[in-house]
């Protein structure tokens, strides 16, 4: 029926049928299976979907710390002026380019890494099988389609975080650890490291926290900031609050916390906001690879205007040539002989600190 019917008649079907059953049409195994020329199964639709599920991993996508903003192009350049990277807005061929002193400003051009994921839906996934969680409701095209797109996206929204915290550290990996950009030789920056020596019992934490703190602060160079923060490690978080010097300060935050949940969520002392993170994934070689090593941790500012952002290029689809960017592209196809259906989805991310040496690394050497 859906290979005969008209796209209005088709809607006009869809609604009738939701209209006197009370829930919406889902072909089921066996039947008629989706018309993939219909809007709903197309580039647009799938795609709106993926972007509407939920986000299940990342706190830096919680804390919001590196809005999204879509670009029109695959590679970006990023002006570098006094230590603060700018980004440069294209131009059509033959305009006029940016003007600017050698002397003073360097420009670089960064290509938007392309990250595809695909999976396959199968005749045999829907006949016959019974819907999860149910058990008298047959499995279906949509929803199965749907379970799939939550995978995919879940996949990339924890790739996503890897690349953001590459880009907190200053030092941006592939999956499999590789280095895709380090910003500190890309712009001639020294990496700024403070060692907290919390093995000595007659460190002064507070001081440390305040080098990390004034270090940011010189460094901003005309920039806003609302506070600091350092995820660190649970390892560089235990030694943390054990410290003999932090251990009072600790006690009595706990004292003002203990109401309001975990406690290794946040610990302010010396005018840093410390919080244990323990974000890990498995590489493609099947390691679990932690994204903060052990005994390490990193701080950033908060609340900047612009330090901190994710690029977002368009994907490499007929449809999409010369568009805005969106975080995850979603897209289906009939496999050969009509055994099926093929998922693609893709993303396209860059993280960016646009101020690199704003960045500390925290350790302890002992």
């Amino acid at each position: 029926m859906e290979k005969t019917m008209s796209k209005k008649d088709w809607k006009k079907f869809l609604e009738e049928y939701e209209k006197v059953m009370g829930f919406p049409f889902r072909p089921m195994a066996g039947g008629n299976f989706p018309d993939l020329n219909s809007p709903a199964f197309g580039l647009a639709e799938l795609t709106a979907s993926i972007n509407i599920l939920p986000n299940n991993y990342g706190r830096l996508n919680e804390m919001n710390l590196m809005p999204a903003k879509g670009v029109r192009f695959r590679a970006v350049y990023i002006e570098e002026k006094n230590g603060i990277l700018n980004l440069l807005p294209t131009q059509p061929i033959g305009a006029p380019g940016t003007v600017g002193k050698t002397a003073k400003r360097k420009m670089r051009s960064f290509v938007i890494p392309h990250i595809p994921h695909d999976d396959v839906v199968l005749p045999e996934e829907v006949e016959g099988v019974r819907a999860f969680g149910t058990t008298d409701q047959m499995q279906t095209v949509s929803g199965l389609l749907n379970d799939k797109l939550q995978e995919m996206k879940n996949k990339h929204s924890i790739t996503l975080e890897h690349l953001r915290m590459g880009a907190l550290k200053g030092i941006i990996l592939d999956a499999d650890a590789s280095t895709l950009y380090d910003l500190y030789t890309e712009f001639g920056i020294t990496a700024k490291t403070v060692d907290f020596v919390l093995g000595t019992a007659t460190t002064e934490v507070v001081l440390k926290c305040l080098e990390v703190k004034r270090h940011i602060e010189d460094n901003l160079k005309g920039e806003v900031m609302s506070g600091v923060r350092a995820l660190v490690s649970g390892e560089f978080f235990d030694k943390l609050v054990a410290h003999a010097k932090v251990k009072d300060a600790y006690a009595r935050w706990k004292d003002g916390q203990a109401l309001r949940g975990d406690m290794r969520k946040s610990f302010e002392m010396g005018g840093l906001m410390f919080e244990e993170y323990r974000g890990t994934a498995t590489d493609p070689a099947g390691t679990a690879r932690r994204f903060i090593a052990p005994g390490e941790g990193h701080a950033f500012p908060e609340g900047t205007n612009d330090t901190f952002r994710t690029l977002f290029a368009p994907a490499d689809f007929n449809e999409t040539v010369n568009t805005v960017g969106l975080p995850v592209y979603a897209k289906l196809a009939a496999r050969k002989f009509e055994r099926g259906w093929d998922l693609h989805t893709q993303s396209n991310p860059l993280p960016l600190c646009l101020r690199p040496a704003v960045l500390v690394k925290i350790h302890s050497s002992n």
